[in-house]
């Protein structure tokens, strides 16, 4: 059973919900406080053991390689100021073994995993949405990935969801609950109707997945939004390998949109170590003026 080594990226999305400020800057590089979104996902996979990325971008996506590339007249500036914690940040992104490639139409998450194929060639890999971001004390990824190692299947990320949101996500039919945390599954649906969804356990942004899974992305009908879904496709490879389901026990942030962003700030914000008092004295202080109005 060949080691879990790679992590894809997918981050080819236009971020139309975070206009205009998505206009010019990738979604994926807004800040969670001081770090862009992107190298949260970046360092869980590195935290998992992950050795190489790759990350598929689009059009307008540059600021995410300038990110990750060293910039020697920045580095320079703070070496010279003697602001050696700064360059030491700096620093950190800048020792990644990153890979990129473009998709160069945006046609559903299935076919973005697609474009991983040559990457991944014939080895399990992971993954990685950029809108969610996952707290725990074991990554996700990691948990994802020591699955694995006992299966030697697939395995998808998934987490319950009120019944009524069921149709804004990829949804389980588990067939039988192995473990506290892990389920067979006889079925995927990608955004049922609320009253047509066969349970509550939606899928989070997080899949490892086999190599076969490429050759089924590539006859892929197009399925919801007339898109090439990868819950689609992963619904095939569970005809005929077994695909688990992992139900994740952590906090889950969704930044996908404004206000899922506004509360991962505020959440990151009142434990980093820099302004977490300051942070929780003003929504004290917000809190009481607002009584009075």
């Amino acid at each position: 059973m060949k080691k879990v080594r790679k992590a894809v990226i997918p981050a080819a999305g236009l971020g139309t919900r975070f206009l205009p400020a998505t206009k010019a800057m990738p979604k994926e590089m807004l800040p969670i406080v001081d770090t862009p979104t992107i190298q949260l996902i970046v360092e869980e996979a590195l935290e998992s053991g992950i050795e190489e990325i790759l990350i598929i971008t689009g059009k307008h996506k540059r600021a995410i390689e300038d990110h990750f590339d060293s910039n020697l007249e920045l580095e320079e500036n703070l070496k010279a100021k003697g602001k050696m914690e700064l360059l030491e940040v700096v620093d950190k992104t800048t020792k990644i073994n990153l890979h990129y490639i473009r998709q160069k139409s945006p046609e559903g998450l299935g076919h973005a995993v697609l474009q991983a194929k040559t990457f991944v060639g014939d080895e399990p890999f992971v993954v990685l949405l950029g809108d969610d971001l996952m707290v725990d004390e074991v990554p996700l990824t990691k948990q994802l990935m020591d699955d694995y190692e006992k299966t030697g299947s697939s395995v998808v990320a998934v987490m319950e969801v009120p019944h009524e949101e069921t149709n804004k996500y990829g949804v389980i039919d588990p067939s039988k609950q192995i473990t506290e945390d892990m389920y067979e599954v006889q079925g995927f649906v990608e955004k049922p109707n609320p009253e047509e969804a066969p349970s509550n356990l939606a899928i989070i942004g997080r899949y490892l997945l086999t190599p076969e899974i490429f050759d089924l992305l590539a006859t892929q009908s197009r399925g919801a939004g007339n898109e090439i879904q990868l819950t689609d496709a992963i619904n095939r490879l569970n005809q005929v390998q077994k695909v688990y389901a992992h139900k994740f026990n952590g906090i889950r942030f969704d930044t996908g949109d404004k206000f899922g962003y506004m509360m991962t700030n505020i959440a990151f914000g009142l434990q980093h170590p820099q302004i977490k008092d300051q942070l929780r004295e003003y929504i004290l202080t917000l809190a009481e003026q607002l009584k009075k109005k």
